[in-house]
């Protein structure tokens, strides 16, 4: 084979001047394949604070709106008032029937995202760039998560005494749930469904998403 065909073959394709990128590490396409929404988690693997807090560190380095950077953030672990927040969280609101998680495989570690100011737009486009960037961190380190909405705000501002209301738990641990992606149709249903032991994830194929 000719000296530098490699290299010239990929200018070819890519343009003049591009060189070929040395991979390192997960790709983002598979941080984001595996990081999926899961609601039973391994009860002998105990979450620690450091990991949360090595979760929470990517907040250091993410963009926020106007910079404002208004998130703040409370680690609960198994000893520290987990209790609190499983009692007012919901988990598999479209599968009612299965009462998610199952007894035995609740998540024990939390992070309750606040804002320090009142919810508004340009918060919520840094909440989901948060909890994204939060779940990626953690699937990186060999945990698993989900982001969750429907709680009990009241109930968990007072009962873990946090300085700001908050606006999304984010459960952490070792995921036990076997989680499958299913291409559909934009107009097919996106519901969620469990079937012989999968959890199954609608998403709707890139040529729809394209307009």
């Amino acid at each position: 084979m000719a000296d530098n065909y490699l290299e010239k073959r990929y200018e070819e394709v890519f343009g003049k001047g591009r060189t070929k990128v040395k991979q390192v590490g997960h790709t983002v396409d598979e941080l984001l394949k595996r990081n999926r929404s899961h609601r039973g988690y391994n009860k002998n693997y105990k979450v620690s604070r450091s990991e949360l807090e090595r979760i929470v560190a990517v907040n250091t380095k993410l963009p926020s709106a106007c910079n404002q950077q208004l998130l703040r953030f409370r680690l609960v672990t198994h000893d520290s008032g987990s209790e609190t927040v499983l009692n007012n969280i919901r988990l598999g609101a479209a599968l009612p029937k299965l009462h998610l998680p199952t007894p035995g495989s609740e998540p024990e570690a939390f992070i309750v995202v606040c804002s320090t100011k009142p919810e508004n737009k340009l918060i919520d486009i840094d909440l989901g760039i948060a909890a994204q960037s939060m779940l990626m961190k953690a699937v990186e380190i060999g945990l698993n998560g989900i982001i969750i909405g429907a709680f009990n705000k009241d109930k968990i501002e007072e009962g873990l005494q946090l300085p700001y209301p908050p606006i999304a738990i984010i459960a952490i641990g070792k995921g036990t749930d076997r989680i499958e992606l299913k291409s559909i149709g934009a107009d097919e249903s996106h519901a969620y469904y469990r079937k012989d032991g999968v959890h199954y994830v609608p998403k709707v194929r890139l040529e729809e998403l394209i307009v």
